[in-house]
């Protein structure tokens, strides 16, 4: 086992950021201030500003630039959204369709801004396999996963099955049995793209101040420790990182999730994995795993983490050595020829959970908040659509996007969101299920029938997401 500088690829990978940005000092006045640079912050920054130039709009970051999720990801851009199932609920069959179609255009739509504004982010449209490889248990699971897709509207030409030789021309897996090919799916270098998205929005006139953590808010302003701004308008672009902000912190829930890099790997080692076209790929597994060949032809791959009691976000980055050797192991499960691969970078961040995982982007002029998130660990792509549909109804104009089961505003109050239990209850449940999922993994592992063990953890999983009525 070689020494693991517990660091982030995407930070040692980006060009050398600017010394820190200004912090807010004194008393100003914006029409919009957004508290988090993130994805969802600086993209509704972008949108607000394009549509609405004459704006005067201030983002407020506690770190850097990136400093939470959107700095620590996956790089997945997905033309798809976690908690889909539940925003389509009573839609008809055609608005279902359009829903999806919204989706996947979202992540051209991202390629095409990043091209448009000289962003250069390693953007890269190689759709998404999700295998049956590492147990034969899979093959059922990830059928059943198409036909899933099928039914939220995804078309069959964009969702498709992979038999065992076709998988293998796309990527070779240990012992894979096919897979679902998802078409609109990209990766992207997200540190890239967060700072050169800040740069193109101080060339439009947006201001950002780091090192400027909010710790109140009211419906006419923030505080910050050396500052405040008056608004009439704040939108709350916190996400997993919304610990500070009290009126948020009992809506998104942050839960962690852990990743790695290798070295970069030879040719002959990529030969004997495939991935030519650099597809992203993910198993049928509780574990959720993920990962994807960079730009410079490393290995990254992720695996869900753990709930930590409190609601506690990860501040710092570095991830234990045991959470690397758990994630290298899996990688070698799925790819032998990597077993003596180096891994040379670990991190991890925490990604927000809403109510029901249904993800939102909200308005309340009567509050002045307007705010997005719940991605689930889909938020690269999620944020730029949310932040569009924002900026569209902070606007108020009347869009395809305001009108998305995902927009939720005064006229739509029944849409507003619920929020997670108290403590300790929502920590022993989430507790539960990681056990329950290891223990189904195991035996999945092992080719044993799962019997009533699904349908259980099923139940169990409906349960904790189910809405406080």
């Amino acid at each position: 086992m070689n020494d693991v500088p517990l660091s982030n690829f995407w930070s040692d990978s980006a060009p050398d950021d600017s010394d820190p940005r200004p912090a807010l000092t004194g008393h100003h006045e914006a029409d919009v201030a957004i508290i988090g640079a993130g994805f969802t912050g600086l993209w509704t920054a972008y949108y607000l500003k394009s549509l609405s130039p004459g704006l005067t709009i201030r983002v407020l970051e506690g770190e850097r630039v990136g400093h939470g999720a959107s700095g620590r990801n996956g790089g997945w851009v997905i033309g798809s959204l976690a908690g889909l199932s539940r925003l389509v609920e009573g839609l008809s069959r055609d608005e279902r369709r359009a829903c999806c179609r919204i989706l996947a255009d979202n992540v051209d739509a991202i390629g095409a801004t990043l091209a448009k504004e000289n962003i250069e982010a390693q953007f890269h449209k190689g759709g998404a396999i999700y295998a049956a490889a590492r147990y034969p248990g899979q093959e059922a699971i990830q059928r059943a996963y198409l036909e899933h897709l099928h039914a939220l509207g995804h078309p069959e030409e964009a969702c498709y099955w992979l038999d065992a030789a076709e998988l293998a021309e796309k990527a070779r897996f240990r012992n894979a049995r096919g897979g679902v090919f998802q078409r609109d799916c990209a990766t992207v270098h997200p540190l890239r793209l967060l700072r050169g998205l800040a740069r193109t929005l101080e060339t439009m006139g947006v201001t950002i101040h780091e090192r400027s953590r909010v710790r109140s808010r009211h419906p006419r302003g923030v505080t910050t420790d050396s500052g405040h701004l008056r608004t009439e308008l704040t939108v709350s672009a916190t996400e997993g990182y919304c610990a500070g902000l009290p009126e948020m912190r009992r809506y998104v829930l942050p839960v962690q999730s852990l990743v790695v890099a290798t070295e970069p790997l030879s040719a002959s080692c990529w030969a004997d994995i495939g991935m030519a076209g650099r597809p992203a790929f993910a198993d049928a597994s509780r574990l959720v795993n993920y990962g994807h060949r960079t730009a410079d032809d490393r290995l990254l791959f992720g695996a869900r983490g753990s709930y930590r009691l409190g609601g506690r976000p990860m501040m710092n980055q570095a991830i234990p050595a045991s959470a690397v050797t758990w994630r290298r192991d899996l990688l070698t499960d799925l790819f032998p020829a990597l077993g003596e691969v180096r891994i040379t970078h670990g991190w991890g961040g925490s990604l927000g959970l809403s109510r029901r995982f249904r993800p939102h982007a909200l308005l309340d002029r009567a509050s002045g908040l307007a705010t997005a998130g719940g991605y689930a660990g889909e938020g690269v792509a999620a944020s730029h659509l949310f932040a569009r549909t924002l900026a569209d109804m902070i606007l108020e104009r009347d869009t395809d996007l305001t009108r998305m089961p995902w927009a939720m505003d005064e006229t739509h109050p029944s849409r507003g969101l619920r929020r997670w239990e108290p403590e300790p209850c929502r920590w022993l449940a989430a507790q539960l299920i990681g056990l329950s999922y290891a223990g189904e993994e195991a035996l999945m592992q092992r080719d044993r029938s799962l019997g009533i063990v699904r349908p259980t953890l099923t139940r169990l999983n409906d349960t904790f997401a189910s809405v406080i009525e």
